[in-house]
């Protein structure tokens, strides 16, 4: 009897590990590509969207830290943008594009079977480029780079529907508010 306790024990036991294990594990290397939804660089007035803001990310899992997973790598985010006026029939505006460039470190925490939880930093560069527009005023060439460091907190999910591939969502301040696309595990 004490011999099919301890069994049913050790069964239950391993089936709720199993039911809480890692969706990633040290070594794990994965791939985001995501499209992003609300701008957090140009907004207001005047301005149009160009190319919607897209994003892709490395992460690269690198070991234990108690109950979750600590992750490095890289970020890159590319969007345009241009803000134009009318002033007595003629046009004015600029064409702006971002590159961002980053570093970022996670911590994953998985709360549901499959489902890939995670929260990070980012460090980086915003690499901006503006090209003045329009037809007014005449003879004048003026430049609006800008490019500064940035920095962002972030939280994401990836739902996993198979060992590689997962659907992945990141909410929080980069090229978008919120980014939504694909991750794939190798």
């Amino acid at each position: 009897m004490k011999k099919r306790n301890l069994f049913m024990l050790l069964l239950a036991g391993s089936l709720a590990i199993s039911a809480n294990a890692q969706t990633i594990m040290g070594g794990d290397k994965v791939i985001n590509f995501g499209i992003g939804l609300g701008s957090t660089l140009y907004s207001g007035v005047g301005y149009k969207g160009g190319l919607p803001p897209l994003s892709a990310s490395f992460e690269y899992a690198l070991q234990e830290l108690g109950p979750g997973m600590v992750g490095v790598g890289g970020y890159l985010g590319l969007s345009t943008y241009k803000w134009e006026t009318t002033v007595a029939g003629s046009t004015y505006g600029w064409k702006y594009s971002n590159v961002v460039i980053g570093a970022r470190g996670t911590y994953h925490y998985n709360f549901v079977d499959k489902l890939d939880t995670y929260a990070g930093l980012m460090l980086g560069y915003n690499i901006v480029s503006a090209k003045e527009t329009g037809d007014w005023p005449l003879g004048f060439t003026y430049s609006a780079n800008g490019s500064t460091f940035v920095w962002a907190f972030f939280v994401g999910g990836r739902y996993y529907f198979t060992d590689q591939f997962a659907v992945m969502a990141e909410l929080g301040y980069g090229i978008a508010w919120l980014n939504i696309g694909v991750a794939y595990k190798f």
